[in-house]
């Protein structure tokens, strides 16, 4: 038994259905950014348990709209169908497998095919205006960004069509490359920022002139301006890129609070390693921070209520190499000392943990090793990887915890090429 066996089971509160979050939806309160984590890409449970905790925030709590860590165009076809828009497929299933940036299976999966089937019948009962949002936050999909500004242009504001052509031709010569445009900036160190910056610059001032038929092209904009500067900071290292990129996520949910109204409230899915507070973990030795920490220092802690999530063992779906195919994968029992290891020998299988606001216990206080899976998993790799250096109780303000984990299911998608580079680190 763990020391930390009376303090779990003083804590955990058994999870058997949606009925049991009650004690998160009291935490939650008037908070206006909840964000839920998963501690892997690949598991049917945290997927499952998260739908679940976002339509009772949905139906209970009034909030505005999904925010999740994937690409703003193709998360913007998923939205059309959920909102009922003219033209958009009425199964939300057809957008979901059109996803094609690898990897592929991160939304196209039948646990967000059956969430996301639920929001469009829950706004089926909605005014058009208050219909629940499904949004992008991440900063690739420049090429395909480029191209749909281009096809909004083209509609709807013409003169600024030089402007988009421009950005794209200076991309052009490097293929869709990211890498191949990541060491052109060492010879010309501007790269193409010049032309991006441009033309955001248009598309803000018309957003702003018009935010309800414009917002679409502007965030497709920043898209752009954020993967130019995610791609030249790659010559840095991951550090630097690893900023780039959950910054720019910061910066779209606030744009997106700011579009939905004064009133809106955003739930955000992403990894642990994205959603719980950098500062209360080793990244922040590194200088890395993230969008939970982010947020907190945006809005408020009061404001923002942070959600992570745990297993001890089970399946996950994962590749062995970026890039390479997906495949269900063993997760091996968590390694010894770890906060895993500490809740399998003393939570229920399946458990919500919300914390004390004032004095903790020593679960939440010490440091401890907490798993972390990425999309390139090596389970042979549990003794000196996959973990990070944790402090609990700062690092979120809730866990939920499911001892037994199993893969979730992937939809059919063609086979894609990978363009971008690995993420750092290792693919969260």
């Amino acid at each position: 038994m763990s020391r930390y066996g009376d303090e779990v089971a003083a804590m955990a509160v058994p999870l058997h259905d949606a009925g049991d979050f009650d004690m998160l939806l009291d935490r939650v309160g008037d908070a206006r950014v909840v964000m839920l984590g998963e501690a892997s890409h690949g598991t049917h449970e945290f997927y499952g348990r998260r739908a679940q905790l976002t339509r009772r925030l949905i139906a209970e709590k009034g909030f505005s709209f999904v925010a999740v860590e994937g690409d703003w165009p193709a998360c913007d076809r998923v939205d059309a169908t959920v909102r009922r828009r003219a033209g958009a497929p009425e199964d939300p299933r057809a957008a979901l497998a059109a996803f094609d940036r690898w990897p592929t299976w991160m939304w196209a999966n039948e646990e967000v095919v059956d969430f996301c089937r639920w929001l469009r019948r829950h706004n089926a009962g909605l005014p058009e205006q208050e219909r629940v949002a499904f949004h992008g936050l991440d900063v690739y999909s420049l090429w395909e960004s480029l191209r749909e500004i281009l096809i909004h242009l083209r509609e709807h504001d013409p003169q600024e069509v030089p402007a988009a052509v421009a950005a794209y031709r200076c991309f052009e010569p490097h293929g869709t490359d990211p890498q191949d445009y990541a060491l052109s900036t060492r010879f010309v160190p501007q790269g193409c920022e010049n032309e991006v910056v441009g033309l955001l610059v248009r598309l803000r001032r018309h957003a702003a002139s018009d935010g309800a038929g414009r917002f679409g092209a502007w965030q497709n904009a920043e898209v752009v301006a954020g993967a130019e500067r995610y791609y030249r900071s790659l010559l840095g290292g991951g550090q630097p890129s690893w900023n780039v990129r959950d910054r720019h996520m910061d910066d779209t949910l606030d744009r997106l609070l700011d579009h939905h109204g004064p009133g809106s409230k955003a739930v955000v899915w992403a990894h642990n390693t994205h959603i719980g507070d950098a500062r209360a973990t080793d990244m922040a030795a590194s200088g890395l921070v993230n969008t939970g920490q982010l947020a907190r220092e945006r809005y408020g802690p009061d404001q923002v209520v942070l959600v992570g999530f745990g297993t001890h063992r089970g399946t996950v779906v994962a590749a062995e190499a970026w890039g390479a195919g997906m495949r269900a994968m063993p997760v091996p029992p968590a390694r010894s000392g770890s906060l895993e290891d500490a809740l399998h020998h003393a939570a229920p299988g399946e458990a919500l943990f919300v914390f004390p606001r004032g004095d903790q216990p020593d679960l939440l206080t010490d440091t401890l090793p907490h798993r972390a899976i990425g999309v390139v998993y090596h389970p042979e790799h549990e003794r000196w990887g996959n973990y990070v250096e944790t402090v609990l109780g700062e690092r979120y303000d809730a866990f939920i915890w499911v001892d037994q984990t199993t893969a979730l299911r992937p939809l059919h998608t063609r086979e894609v090429d990978v363009l971008e580079p690995e993420t750092y680190p290792s693919g969260v």
